[in-house]
C-alpha cells in the first residue's frame, strides 16, 4: 500500500505512522512551574541529537505544562523510563488539570537534582539534567490552521547514574531494561535476550571494508 500523508487516506483503522518509527525512547520529562509546582510527563518523540556537547530533543503535540514550564524556567530533567516503572510512567501520561503534580499521583519519589531545580525520579536508574536551549514551533498541518507541534531542545549539563546500573565501567543497559514506545498502545523494553553487539567494520588503507 501507499498513501499521501497530507490526505492521510491509508484506509486503516488507525494512522500507522508511529508504528513504523520504532522503537522510540521515552523522554520522561520533569519540570517545575514558575510557581514551584512539579510536573512529570512521558514523551515518545524523544532522542539525543548531539554528543559534543550533549543535546537532547523532545516533541510535544501542544504547548503542554512541560513546554510552558521549560520556557518559563529554562530547565528540565529526563529520567530513564524502565520496564519496572512502566505502570508509573503510564500514570504520568494522564491528562490531569493544569497545576497538578503527577509525582504523588503515580507514587514516584521526587528527589533533588544537582544542577537544576526540577527533580529527577528517585526510582529511575539514570537521569539527564538539562538547560533549555530552544523551542521550535512546527508549522500546522493546514495553512492558517491551529499551531503545530513543538520541538524542545535542551543542553545536558549533568548526568546521574545509579552505581548499580554500572558493570565493569560500562552502563549495564540490559539490567536497566529501558522502556520504549512502539505503535498504538504497545511498548517494548531492552533485555539481555534482545540485545546484540555489532562492532563497526574496519576500513583498510586500500578502501576495502573488513568485518
Amino acid at each position: 500500500m501507499f498513501y499521501e500523508t497530507a490526505a492521510n487516506n491509508h484506509g486503516l483503522p488507525r494512522d500507522p505512522y508511529k508504528a513504523l518509527i520504532v522503537p522510540r525512547p521515552i523522554g520522561w520529562i520533569s519540570t517545575v512551574s514558575k510557581d514551584g509546582v512539579c510536573n512529570i510527563a512521558p514523551y515518545s518523540f524523544f532522542n539525543a541529537i548531539s554528543e559534543k556537547p550533549h543535546y537532547v530533543i523532545f516533541g510535544s503535540a501542544t504547548a503542554k505544562d512541560s513546554v510552558r514550564n521549560i520556557e518559563e524556567t529554562g530547565e528540565f530533567v529526563c529520567s530513564l523510563s524502565t520496564y519496572e516503572l512502566r505502570e508509573e510512567m503510564n500514570v504520568t501520561s494522564a491528562g490531569v488539570p493544569h497545576g497538578v503534580d503527577e509525582y504523588p499521583l503515580s507514587g514516584l519519589t521526587a528527589v533533588k537534582s544537582t544542577m537544576v531545580k526540577p527533580p529527577r525520579v528517585k526510582e529511575s536508574p539514570a537521569a539527564l539534567e538539562c538547560k533549555h536551549w530552544k523551542t521550535i514551533e512546527l508549522p500546522p498541518a493546514e495553512p492558517g490552521g491551529k499551531h503545530g507541534s513543538f520541538a524542545v531542545i535542551g543542553l545536558v549539563v549533568g548526568i546521574y547514574i545509579d552505581d548499580a546500573a554500572l558493570k565493569d565501567g560500562f552502563v549495564d543497559t540490559a539490567a536497566m531494561q529501558p522502556l520504549s514506545r512502539l505503535g498504538y498502545m504497545d511498548y517494548s523494553w531492552v533485555s539481555g535476550d534482545t540485545m546484540v553487539t555489532i562492532n563497526r567494520p574496519e576500513v583498510a588503507p586500500d578502501g576495502t571494508v573488513k568485518g
